[in-house]
């Protein structure tokens, strides 16, 4: 059973960024403002509307589906999608079924056994996104919910894939690029709350397909997908079937519930959208220019920077970290390259996720002054760490910001590479109180060198350099003898 094959499939649903909806002219932008206050009979499906096509959304949706290598078909039409459902207005959705806007296509990733994984794309179609259900405890053992239509009528792209990926960290590898090329696009902010939502189809090779519905994060679909897979495994291990149904995930408990048998296609009982015409837009592909998109900006990095491939991969991943990275190397592009690529993609990210903030914290003037700091010497690596982390709890307590050059000044953190009397007389304690650690290292075991570099660094407040030290404490052991 260990060995059985996984066959995952994604339906990603995503909030194209424009300014109105998709068929009425009310703003999209809901998020700061009451339930129900930005609706018109149109989004709110009241006899006698008719809805107007959003041109802009469809050119967004037709910049995705080039970025993506997918072929614009030749005359795409609405369809009427039928089921009842409290956010669902109208009791329908307008969306799109047997001529979608887009077919095919696919986007290439890291497979988990090496190499490149592609990923196929079955269709890219556009629709209209529901309403919003609030429910009032949890929407297990709640009460009672509450609906909110702002969100009725945003537009919606749904890229659906073939099953062919083999693990949730291929999955989730898939989402993250996919959200970087939208990203790159100008269609997509995936800082707006509910702005991309997931359907995961998932199997064991041989087995019903499981369907696991409104995902809302990125790191949420491989959890999901991780839980599912192990409770259908536990299943073929009993002697027992796995139902084709679809499931729910609680983020909260970290499981997927049995919602509902899986609907077939029939139970919509679709068909054409008489209120509006089929569209023949295939004609706007030739005018519909491309930015540098992710795997382009990476390997420029690399040829323009000198970055290592990691750091390169990591620095493109988001549209905001690759912009800031450039932003923070333009004064300098030769000396700054590569101190900059190192402290944003393993220091600042980490920092910014452990304390729940956005890169729009982050003054790069300043940034590039702190880089500066630590490329001319002037501080040790172990000080710039300390430096950025008063700089960003400045800025989460709204306080006024100070230099890193003052914030240095003031927590005297300055390297003292220069004083080696006093580098020496901190050696020698650190000497005189580890004999056990000086004896391990006089036996062959180098790793209590680090320990030894480790203290002498405590002792002097991280602001001397670690190599230097190094070399002192080697010397010093070697002119003592055994």
């Amino acid at each position: 059973m260990t060995g059985t094959p996984v066959i995952v499939g994604l339906e990603v649903h995503c909030q194209l960024d424009t300014q109105s909806k998709l068929f009425c002219g009310c703003s999209t932008d809901y998020r700061n403002d009451g339930p129900n206050t930005h609706v018109c009979p149109v989004c709110l499906g009241l006899p006698g509307s008719m809805p107007v096509l959003n041109k802009k959304a469809i050119w967004y949706a037709m910049r995705v589906a080039k970025a993506l290598s997918c072929d614009v078909i030749h005359e795409s039409e609405f369809s009427r999608k039928n089921y009842f459902y409290p956010d669902l207005d109208k009791a329908y959705q307008i969306t799109q079924y047997d001529k979608p806007l887009a077919q095919g296509g696919y986007l290439e990733i890291d497979g988990d056994e090496g190499g490149i994984r592609r990923v196929r794309l079955t269709r890219i179609h556009v629709e209209e996104d529901p309403g919003r259900l609030v429910h009032m405890g949890n929407a297990e053992r709640g009460k009672y919910s509450l609906v909110d239509y702002n969100r009725a009528g945003i537009p919606l792209i749904e890229i659906v894939s073939e099953p062919d990926m083999r693990s949730p960290k291929e999955a989730r590898k898939f989402l993250n690029k996919l959200r970087a090329t939208l990203e790159y696009l100008g269609v997509f902010d995936s800082e707006k709350e509910g702005s991309l939502r997931v359907d995961a189809n998932i199997s064991i090779a041989g087995s019903e397909r499981v369907e696991v519905k409104n995902i809302t994060s990125y790191k949420g679909v491989e959890k999901a997908l991780t839980f599912e897979i192990t409770r259908q495994k536990n299943l073929l291990r009993r002697g027992l079937k796995v139902e084709r149904e679809t499931r729910h995930f609680l983020e909260a408990r970290g499981i997927t519930q049995s919602a509902r048998s899986k609907e077939q296609e029939h139970d919509y009982r679709y068909f054409p959208e008489p209120d509006l015409r089929p569209l023949h837009v295939q004609p706007w592909v030739a005018g519909i220019t491309l930015p540098e998109l992710p795997d382009a900006r990476r390997e420029r990095f690399m040829a323009q920077y000198g970055c290592s491939m990691n750091h390169a991969r990591t620095l493109t991943g988001e549209l905001r970290i690759a912009n800031f990275y450039e932003t923070v190397v333009a004064p300098d592009p030769k000396g700054l390259s590569a101190p900059a690529a190192t402290w944003i993609a393993d220091t600042l990210i980490g920092e910014l996720n452990y304390r729940g903030i956005s890169l729009d914290a982050v003054d790069a003037e300043r940034f590039t002054a702190l880089v500066r700091l630590i490329k001319d010497g002037t501080i040790t690596d172990k000080s710039g760490v300390e430096v950025l982390r008063v700089m960003l709890d400045q800025r989460m307590k709204n306080e006024q910001d100070e230099t890193p050059s003052r914030i240095v000044a003031r927590l005297n953190l300055a390297r003292t590479a220069g004083d080696a009397h006093a580098l020496a007389a901190v050696i020698t304690e650190v000497i005189a109180q580890n004999s056990k650690a000086v004896e391990d290292y006089r036996n062959g075991k180098n790793g209590a060198l680090n320990f030894l570099v480790g203290q002498a660094m405590k002792k002097t407040r991280g602001r001397s350099d670690p190599g230097e030290l190094n070399r002192m404490i080697t010397g010093m052991l070697s002119t003592r003898g055994a």
